[in-house]
């Protein structure tokens, strides 16, 4: 029985490589609803898998303490502990807040192959994940600013008191 259940796990799952994450992802709204609820620059990168220019986005630089969210649904993806500046041109972070809030799927655009990383909650494009980052994971994302909203931490009572 233990076999044919990993079988077809194993089966499952190779049918849903490289899958279109619309299929999988809790996608409620239809198209028009993330037109009219987006920005044309939010649509154009978040729904469409789109791009901004290097060093242009908001959180590029951005160096305040707190965590950003999707831009879409609100998930939280990242903190500004793991934030870095990677020269890439994009906010790049070592690790994500909670990997169960990003989905990675394979991306075959553009000529090369690379590794797409979309919110796991609403299936909005964030931007992509190389293993090249520093310790101690090792891999940076490389996200959109367009695609995050950023929460600052909020003071507690009794911080900054010595």
């Amino acid at each position: 029985m233990k076999i044919i259940l990993t079988l077809f796990l194993f089966t499952s799952a190779l049918l849903n490589f490289g899958q279109s994450t619309d299929s999988i992802m809790n996608k409620e709204k239809s198209d028009q609803e993330w037109q009219n609820e987006l920005s044309q620059e939010q649509y154009q990168i978040l729904r469409q898998c789109g791009t901004e220019p290097a060093f242009t986005g908001k959180y590029y630089k951005h160096k305040k303490e707190g965590s950003y969210h999707c831009a879409a649904c609100g998930k939280v993806l990242f903190s500004s502990e793991t934030k870095y500046d990677s020269g890439s041109g994009w906010p790049s972070f070592y690790a994500a807040a909670d990997k169960k809030n990003i989905t990675e799927i394979i991306d075959k655009s553009h000529g090369i192959i690379r590794t797409e990383i979309k919110c796991a909650h609403c299936g909005s494009h964030l931007g992509h994940i190389f293993p090249d980052g520093p310790k101690p994971s090792g891999m940076r994302y490389c996200v959109n600013s367009v695609s995050l909203e950023f929460k600052k931490t909020e003071s507690k009572p009794g911080d900054n008191q010595e």
